[in-house]
């Protein structure tokens, strides 16, 4: 799970997101896929049905407030950019989503969330056991989605994905509210929990399209590399978003004492004094008013949320070279321009 190299200008100028800007990137990929995505619309719903009518109404709350679908999405995409035809990529894509669902679930249970995407999460309308339940309801619909493509390769990389994200969730659990933590190992743990299914959806696209190893592994890298620039700037929109376009509680983070990049920078910076007040907050969770504003000024101090992005650009250009080996047209540019979509949410 080696994903930390060493940081410079490597940013491709040439080709990248050249018929689509970062602010459209996404509406682009949207409309190139749109006929599939209708599909897997139609199958998410499907397979949400249940004669117990908790499961639907709570899977359905969470899915609703899933946002763009993105892992979804890319799927479909890396599947068209090598020119797949058949029918698989649409319950695959299901599949994603609803393994990154019942993740959520999970996680919200475990954060004690009480928000997301300013609708109140599932585990606070139902509880904590639904919400933990009905996350397993849709870890099983996923395996059973898996299964139907009729492919090993395709078992085999998503089932060890789910693998990987439940590591990365303890991993989480270890790294919590503990200042140790490096930026390597906070780059390895957002590997896990947020990266390995991006990658995982988008080799997918290469594997049902019969694709050699070498397309598997660059679609694998440019989903893994995205996701850390994915989850690297969700990590600076807790700390200087509008809680009305994030659609959660801005300060989030620093409130459940969670060991972000921006926190792990400002604290290997800051004097004794300052250590001693990311001590008192983070690890102690002994938290008064204004501290969040404190945070936020030493943020500013350091350039923290600067340079988070700054490593969101880097992994972002490693993403997009990834893409180099494809030819080019409107598949490759527009997930070269979602890379920079991904970025500029936190301007």
């Amino acid at each position: 799970m080696a994903v930390v190299v060493s940081l410079g200008d490597e940013r491709d100028k040439d080709g990248r997101a050249s018929s689509a800007g970062a602010g459209n990137a996404l509406e682009t990929l949207l409309k190139l896929v749109a006929d599939d995505f209708a599909k897997v619309d139609d199958e998410i719903r499907g397979r949400m049905v249940s004669d117990v009518p908790l499961i639907p109404e709570l899977a359905g709350h969470i899915i609703a407030s899933g946002g763009k679908r993105l892992r979804p999405v890319l799927l479909l995409a890396a599947a068209r950019l090598c020119g797949y035809q058949g029918p698989h990529h649409v319950g695959l894509a299901a599949c994603v989503e609803f393994i990154h669902t019942a993740t959520l679930l999970h996680d919200d249970v475990v954060d004690e969330s009480a928000l997301r995407r300013g609708r109140a999460t599932a585990n606070i309308v139902w509880g904590n056991q639904a919400s933990v339940l009905v996350g397993d309801f849709l870890f099983s619909r996923s395996f059973q989605l898996m299964t139907e493509a009729g492919s090993l390769a395709v078992l085999s990389i998503l089932s060890e994905a789910s693998a990987i994200i439940a590591e990365g969730e303890v991993m989480q659990l270890t790294t919590a509210n503990n200042l140790a933590t490096t930026e390597d190992a906070y780059l390895q743990v957002i590997a896990a929990k947020t990266a390995a299914l991006f990658a995982a959806a988008t080799r997918v696209g290469a594997v049902i399209a019969g694709r050699d190893a070498e397309d598997e592994t660059a679609l694998a890298d440019y989903g893994r590399y995205l996701g850390i620039v994915f989850q690297l700037i969700d990590d600076v929109l807790d700390y200087q978003a509008d809680q009305a376009t994030l659609g959660k509680t801005v300060g989030d983070d620093f409130r459940e004492g969670k060991i972000t990049l921006p926190v792990v920078l400002a604290f290997a910076r800051g004097d004794e004094a300052e250590k001693a007040f990311w001590r008192r907050c983070m690890e102690q969770r002994d938290q008064a008013e204004g501290d969040l504003a404190t945070a936020l000024s030493l943020m500013e101090k350091h350039g923290t949320l600067a340079e988070t992005v700054a490593r969101a650009r880097h992994y972002g250009d490693l993403a997009c070279r990834a893409l180099e080996r494809f030819p080019d047209g409107a598949h490759r540019r527009a997930m070269m321009g979602v890379v920079d979509f991904c970025i500029e949410r936190a301007y």
